[in-house]
């Protein structure tokens, strides 16, 4: 981190996080995925699904292992999944392939069978981190929140026909200056925003900039972060033509873009495409209703939760709380907290955030966390 003299006295550093659009085409296998998931979730909330998704010009194959009552057309949910993104014609074009097994016996075994819904195991060993912070009402990283915000805004722009000109795919990129005011992260300013947008070919660079300096930067970034000194890099290469299922990607290529932008710890486990019954998913959405409940209870004003499990064992492993030196506790006295106000059981999860109802495909853009459309986003209220 580069330290310099902050604004506000003390010592800063630079942080940087990016996000990516709906059109980028990692992000667009991780839509499919977790459409494909949905789609099964609707008809069969007992669904179990590990769904993979990769594009190639013209093609979407789908791989992976489907334990379900449902019939699924998955032609039909690649197709309007893509159309959505805002490719029609590439959803025209698409020729789908699809390899997809049944769920291996020897876990559902392990993880099911004898088992009421509150008991059951952990589809598979892991660790899964959950963060939180108090620079922001969302309790999240200023720069992943302001990254996310500026695609969603290009979305915007372009869906409601002001900048006919932005196509589906898009990446930002934000490096704010902080303090560190005794392990809390207070904001100083943005030091860096960089954009690149898809862009149809007729539009001029300047054009292009103008609308991103003034349509998206100074719309979504809080006037007191930007300066005189802010560094901007919009379209920085120039022309951005080809984009979206046009490149050669697949779905779990974006999981620091999917939490926390860099901030915190992740256990390397990708969302999209599994049901809850994988704890990569369900536990990392655990471990965040943790930290957050703890920040908004003001028990601290940042906190890093890790949780592991073990491939058919109900009970976690373990449960780590960190408070960055934020707390007037000690972290024992915040973990015996958490461990007094949440049953951390997969199946306790799944059943107290409803995480069998098919609610995926709206995570698989703009961060999964942050949101408060999210039941893991909605702080549980602590018994001290």
């Amino acid at each position: 981190m580069n330290a310099s003299s902050g604004a506000r006295g003390g010592k800063s550093f630079l942080f940087t996080s990016e996000s990516v659009g709906e059109g980028h085409a990692d992000k667009m296998c991780d839509q499919i995925s977790d459409a494909v998931l949905d789609a099964y979730l609707s008809q069969d909330p007992d669904s179990k699904v590990a769904c993979e998704c990769v594009t190639k010009t013209g093609m979407v194959l789908l791989v992976g292992e489907v334990t379900s009552k449902a019939k699924v057309d998955l032609q039909s949910v690649v197709r309007d999944t893509v159309k959505a993104i805002g490719y029609d014609r590439s959803s025209k074009d698409l020729q789908r392939a699809a390899s997809a097994g049944a769920q291996c016996l020897e876990i559902s075994d392990c993880v099911f069978e004898g088992r009421d819904q509150e008991d059951i195991g952990a589809g598979d060993q892991g660790l899964m981190f959950g963060y939180a912070t108090d620079e922001t009402e969302e309790c999240m990283p200023l720069t992943i929140l302001l990254a996310h915000k500026i695609n969603y805004r290009m979305k915007e722009l372009s869906r409601n026909g002001e900048c006919p000109w932005i196509l589906p795919d898009s990446k930002s990129q934000v490096t704010v200056e902080y303090r560190d005011n005794m392990g809390a992260m207070e904001p100083l300013r943005v030091h860096t925003v960089v954009i690149s947008v898809q862009h149809t070919p007729e539009i001029t660079l300047q054009e292009i900039r103008h609308s991103l300096m003034e349509k998206v930067v100074k719309v979504i970034i809080p006037a007191k972060y930007l300066d005189d000194r802010t560094i901007y890099h919009l379209l920085p290469s120039g022309k951005f033509l080809l984009g979206g299922p046009q490149r050669r990607r697949t779905h779990g290529r974006k999981i620091i873009v999917d939490t926390y932008g860099g901030w915190g710890g992740h256990g390397g486990g990708a969302f999209s495409g599994k049901d809850s019954s994988k704890v990569d998913r369900s536990g990392a959405y655990a471990a965040r209703w943790v930290a957050k409940s703890l920040v908004k209870a003001g028990l601290c004003r940042r906190v890093l939760v890790q949780i592991s499990y073990a491939i058919g064992v109900s009970h976690p492993l373990s449960i780590s709380v960190f408070h960055y030196g934020t707390s007037s506790r000690d972290e024992d006295e915040l973990l015996r907290i958490v461990q007094k106000n949440f049953d951390l059981r997969p199946g306790v999860i799944v059943k107290e955030l409803g995480l069998k109802r098919p609610i995926y495909q709206a995570t698989a853009c703009y961060g999964h966390f942050g949101r408060d459309e999210f039941p893991w986003e909605k702080p549980k209220p602590l018994v001290i």
